[in-house]
């Protein structure tokens, strides 16, 4: 409950980001299909915004180092909320291409804020409950973005307006709360290679997580237009994967403070790779709840692998090995619009599915191997 009320206010500001950010995402695919962008020319603007993701994660340990997290929140929440305006006035795809890649970079700044302050506030005991409760106000708040493009025409302008206004709001929460931040000293280095040396597994797993949530938020919409769903079911479908990840973040958390994280990382990958796989062969609700496990598999992805490193890291380091596995989830997550563009092009709309289900089970197959090792040199 100390931990709780220390940190309200970030999670607070993220919730009202992550309704903006639900938002702006499927109405993009969705406006890019009415303007009939080719749907590798949609992967491409996709894609931009995780390589957006890569300077993000490279500059922010230092802007954290410098003046804070609360500061560096709200610079880059403004600055998220001026490129989603943008996104609304010029309709042109270099000019999408662009904004999404500033957006990229202020989003991967505001999620090293956010899990660094959780990591600093969080115990070996506590951290798979405390981040599991992030992504679910997360996801939570992700999916009622999506239904948020109901209200009013993806044609005009008006909904780029109100994801605007939700991401600036994300940040009054913070710069008015009366908690402390985590000290702002200058972080200890954490390279890729000693990330590495620290968790092989809690690195691959960010890296997949990045790639397949990369592919299916970035290319949901797309497929379900293109399966001839309206704009309801476009988000009835895309909300499907996010509150199914929220709904089995808490449980999957709690069992991995419980559990060897290792064995719970290779069960959650191989279910997802098996959802997807169901939604290939199904439609309808079945696809719907096969979608949902999807997301209920591939979501607590992420905060399980960054929970496996934390565990073997000191204070000091923790803004630093959040920005590395950003940075890396990042530079995988580049692929994953463009990849399934193509995968969807040249295989059939099914690729969309196919290829998540691949990159699910070769976490899961590196999972079984990372516990397998660790038994026998115990």
């Amino acid at each position: 409950m100390s931990t709780l009320r220390s940190t309200w206010a970030l999670f607070l500001g993220v919730a009202l980001m992550m309704l903006g950010v639900g938002l702006q995402g499927t109405l993009l695919g969705v406006r890019a299909t009415i303007e009939g962008f080719p749907t590798v020319v949609t992967g491409m603007i996709m894609s931009a915004y995780f390589a957006g993701f890569v300077g993000g994660s490279l500059l922010t340990p230092m802007m954290v180092g410098r003046v804070g997290h609360i500061r560096v929140f709200a610079a880059l929440a403004s600055t998220a909320s001026v490129v989603a305006l943008i996104h609304g006035v010029l309709v042109i795809p270099s000019v999408w291409m662009l904004m999404r890649l500033l957006s990229g970079f202020c989003m991967a700044g505001l999620y090293i804020v956010a899990e660094s302050w959780i990591n600093d506030r969080a115990t070996n005991e506590s951290r798979g409950k405390l981040l599991s409760l992030y992504m679910v106000i997360s996801l939570g708040s992700f999916g009622l973005g999506q239904f948020l493009l109901n209200v009013a025409d993806p044609a005009g302008v008006r909904l780029f307006l109100l994801a605007s206004a939700l991401v600036s709001l994300a940040v009054l929460p913070i710069a008015l709360t009366t908690g402390s931040a985590p000290a702002h000293t200058e972080p200890q280095a954490m390279g890729i290679r000693t990330l590495w040396s620290v968790s092989p597994l809690g690195l691959v797993g960010v890296m997949t997580e990045g790639l397949a949530a990369a592919a299916f938020y970035g290319m949901g919409a797309v497929y379900a237009r293109e399966q001839g769903m309206d704009e309801f079911n476009v988000s009835l479908f895309m909300a499907s994967a996010t509150f199914g990840g929220m709904l089995l973040q808490w449980p999957i958390g709690h069992l991995s403070d419980r559990f060897d994280r290792r064995s719970i990382i290779g069960a959650v990958s191989a279910a997802g790779s098996l959802a997807a796989v169901a939604a290939v062969f199904t439609s309808g609700v079945p696809q719907l709840l096969a979608v949902a496990l999807l997301g209920g598999t591939m979501m607590p992805l992420y905060s399980l692998s960054v929970a496996h490193t934390n565990d073997y890291l000191q204070p000091a380091q923790m803004v630093a090995a959040s920005s590395s596995m950003i940075l890396m989830s990042g530079m995988a997550a580049i692929g994953g619009p463009l990849l399934a563009s193509m995968w969807m092009q040249y295989v059939g709309f099914s690729g969309f599915f196919w290829f998540i289900s691949s990159g699910m089970l070769l976490v899961g197959i590196f999972a079984a191997y990372r516990g397998l090792r660790h038994k026998l040199s115990e």
